[in-house]
């Protein structure tokens, strides 16, 4: 029972996503005063949020509830490379959110818009694209070369995961293990250490704001960002952490899955209450709407 509870909360937190995303990304579309070149990257993150949830969840609850335990080596691979591409973006999009608030706090406002432009923006998320899509399909393409003497093998995860994949090779997997240190610090470490010196920078140049109001202002503007890279990084972090210790794999399973399913839950929930800038495009987006509403009857009464 406890198990069906589990499924059934998996169920709602991938409606809640799909619902979320889908909320934040047509308020950006309609939204004029949202075209700008933050709001593409906040874009990207709520597709990279959809589209690794729906390349998890479905396939996680369908395996478990229907006791469907078996995956062809094609497919493993397949999940292997979306689910790793679109967390690769999250943290990519993460970093270019970053980008975007040390430029705004740490400079002229006219400095600002001359640096972090719609086109520099686009420029950003479209190699980040290609170097996820590059270090995955590297990652992928050197599990082709390894040699699995069973016809079936077990993989301790909730998906065809990188290292339980190589691990349980018969061949020698040396050349997996060091693209697995590449690829965590490329895609976790070093955006990580890039953001917290972003941060670094923010500190300092809000302490040389006089005005207290001017501060608390700025940060207003980043704290939406620091609770979205909390809920992505710690989680993770986290995770390696506790490989260095032994825990039951069903409950290593679990806080994987609930890693990788819940941010991308909380994160258009928390840009749509935390941001001033989403909150009132929302209300302009209700106005405009009602007052179409209005005019309507007015239009059929006429005719």
């Amino acid at each position: 029972m406890n198990f069906l509870n589990y499924y059934i909360f998996l169920c709602f937190v991938y409606a809640v996503t799909i619902l979320g995303n889908y909320f934040i990304m047509g308020t950006i579309y309609l939204a004029r005063a949202l075209h700008t070149a933050k709001y593409i990257a906040v874009f990207n993150l709520a597709v990279s949020d959809l589209c690794g949830s729906t390349a998890l969840i479905p396939r996680y609850v369908d395996m478990f509830l229907f006791d469907k335990q078996y995956i062809s080596y094609g497919d493993c691979l397949s999940s292997m490379f979306f689910a790793f591409t679109f967390m690769t973006m999250q943290s990519f999009t993460l970093l270019a959110l970053a980008f975007d608030r040390v430029i705004a706090i740490c400079s002229r406002p006219t400095t600002y818009h001359a640096i972090v432009t719609k086109s520099t923006m686009m420029l950003i998320i479209g190699v980040m694209w290609v170097l996820s899509v590059f270090l995955v399909t590297l990652l992928v393409a050197l599990i082709t070369r390894l040699t699995f003497c069973a016809s079936i093998a077990t993989v301790d995860s909730y998906f065809c995961d990188h290292g339980p994949v190589f691990r349980s090779a018969c061949s020698d997997n040396s050349i997996n293990r060091v693209m697995a240190y590449v690829y965590a610090n490329a895609v976790i470490f070093i955006p990580l250490i890039f953001i917290v010196l972003s941060y670094g920078c923010i500190g300092f140049a809000l302490l040389r704001i006089s005005q207290g109001g001017e501060r608390m202002k700025a940060m207003k503007t980043c704290t939406s960002h620091i609770i979205l890279v909390a809920l992505f990084y710690v989680p993770i972090l986290s995770i390696y952490f506790l490989a260095t210790t032994y825990i039951h794999p069903n409950t290593r399973i679990i806080n994987s899955v609930l890693t990788q399913t819940v941010p991308p839950m909380l994160n258009p929930i928390i840009y749509t209450l935390k941001t001033e800038e989403v909150l009132q495009a929302i209300k302009a987006l209700y106005k405009r709407m009602k007052a179409n509403n209005m005019e309507q009857p007015v239009k059929n009464m006429k005719s």
